[in-house]
């Protein structure tokens, strides 16, 4: 399971040309904390590159009542490349954290350019391929690992979570001293797919066993070396 990813961001793995190129088919757009990017099903063909801000990327599980979250996107992510590239409808929901900077870029215009840029091109279907390979594992991981071993993961791999340089910084929500995890229980649901209610319940058998503390919109992980045994499946 992976929110975060380990691909360079897409501004990043740019030349300095190509990047003033391609910026300079868009035009700026703000949103606020909370607003919609990108809708699931919408037929808009536009991309986005994130200047400032993070943003979540989810989907509508099967069971239509509980919302996925396949991962977090910062400062230089590429996003709705999968609508500009083909006629379907956009694959997820993007919604801003936070107040957001972009670049919107019609499709048209991202398309053409990719067609006279090949390294760009190469670039972009990397993304895809590594984007549809971690969505694959988050369902897996939705379909065969209990709540406890999900959100184990998922705090594990949250609280280890670094800043990696200016076009990366530290994201919202986390704190890096690399024990405390700052989100809500309904926000850790949402990353799991799991109710808030399982989520509560593992996280109390979690205090009981002394692996975390909770409080407001918080948890600290106390024993990472036991949280990432359970991520793995052993039982306390």
């Amino acid at each position: 399971m992976g929110l975060l990813g380990n691909e360079l961001a897409f501004a990043r793995a740019l030349t300095a040309q190509e990047r003033e190129s391609v910026m300079a088919l868009g035009s700026r757009k703000h949103y606020a904390a909370d607003a919609h990017l990108l809708t699931e099903g919408d037929r808009s063909s536009h991309v986005l590159i994130i200047i400032q801000g993070w943003v979540t990327v989810s989907v509508v599980t099967d069971r239509g009542a509980t919302r996925l979250i396949l991962g977090l996107r910062g400062p230089g992510e590429l996003l709705g490349e999968m609508a500009a590239l083909d006629p379907h409808p956009r694959s997820a929901t993007v919604r801003a954290l936070g107040p957001t900077e972009t670049q919107v870029i019609s499709g048209d215009a991202f398309r053409r350019f990719l067609a006279l840029h090949p390294r760009v091109s190469g670039l972009v279907i990397r993304q895809l391929t590594f984007r549809l390979r971690s969505a694959d594992q988050e369902r897996s991981a939705l379909a065969s690992l209990t709540v406890l071993q999900r959100l184990a993961s998922r705090l594990t791999e949250l609280s280890r979570a670094e800043p990696s340089g200016p076009y990366n910084p530290s994201v919202p929500g986390l704190t890096h001293t690399g024990t405390v995890v700052q989100l809500a229980q309904d926000e850790l649901a949402a990353t799991i797919g799991a109710t808030r209610e399982a989520v509560a319940k593992a996280l109390k058998l979690l205090r009981t066993q002394h692996v975390v503390r909770t409080g407001n919109r918080m948890v600290e992980i106390l024993d990472p070396e036991l949280l990432a045994l359970l991520a793995d499946g052993h039982q306390e």
